[in-house]
């Protein structure tokens, strides 16, 4: 059976989603990251960037939530298109949410919510780019029910993924800039495979509290200053 290594956050989210949607069997595997439980040497074997999620089927083990994505979506022969054309939209898509929303929100939130001053510049800059990117995101939404036209596909996950944080992101007025990304979030939620995708945090204890302890796991870079 697969294993996910998961925590509650938006990229293993997308994982756990399609699982659900896809009805493969699968063991959720814990991964306490403000524990620092990514960085012990068990998970550093599967996962040698100490990031979550990661999967495992059988000897094949897979890191990077689009590469699962890609992988589970080519073994199920589910949610993802085959003709030329509609594919070479779910590669660039699919690309963008792993280089620019995921990269660009992460390091939002982390010079809006976590990081010392002085910060204007960086938060300036990442504010920016994650604003720009999610536009482009809600422009594809454009007159169309999913990302690809009339097909929900593993695109929508990926960026389900990151749209429910989109308020933390951004700012609580976010949605009046993003309403096709609104509609896509809405949508998808209503769907009983993300509500048990989201029901699935309260399976574990995970910490929730950032002291000195979850910021020492989560923010490694900053032992440099010390």
């Amino acid at each position: 059976m697969m294993k996910l290594y998961y925590h509650p956050s938006p990229n293993p989210l997308k994982i756990a989603l399609f699982l659900e949607e896809s009805a493969m069997p699968y063991e959720l595997v814990p991964v306490d990251t403000r524990k620092g439980e990514q960085h012990e040497p068990e998970f550093l074997a599967i996962n040698p960037n100490a990031k979550t999620p990661a999967l495992s089927d059988g000897e094949a083990i897979i890191f990077d939530s689009n590469a699962i994505l890609l992988y589970l979506a080519e073994k199920s022969g589910q949610f993802a298109p085959s003709g030329d054309v509609q594919r070479a939209q779910m590669l660039s898509w699919l690309m963008l949410v792993a280089t620019g929303i995921g990269p660009y929100s992460g390091q939002c939130v982390h010079f809006k919510h976590f990081a010392p001053d002085p910060k204007e510049y960086a938060v300036n800059r990442y504010d920016f780019e994650a604003h720009r990117h999610w536009k482009l995101i809600d422009n594809q939404l454009e007159g169309k029910t999913y990302m690809l036209g009339e097909d929900y596909s593993i695109v929508d996950m990926a960026v389900w993924g990151w749209a429910r944080a989109v308020p933390f992101i951004l700012g609580q007025d976010a949605w009046e800039g993003l309403p096709n990304v609104k509609r896509l979030l809405d949508n998808i939620n209503e769907r009983p495979a993300a509500q048990r995708a989201e029901a699935l945090k309260d399976k574990f204890q995970f910490k929730s509290d950032m002291d000195d302890s979850a910021r020492k796991a989560m923010f490694p870079q900053n032992e440099r200053l010390s």
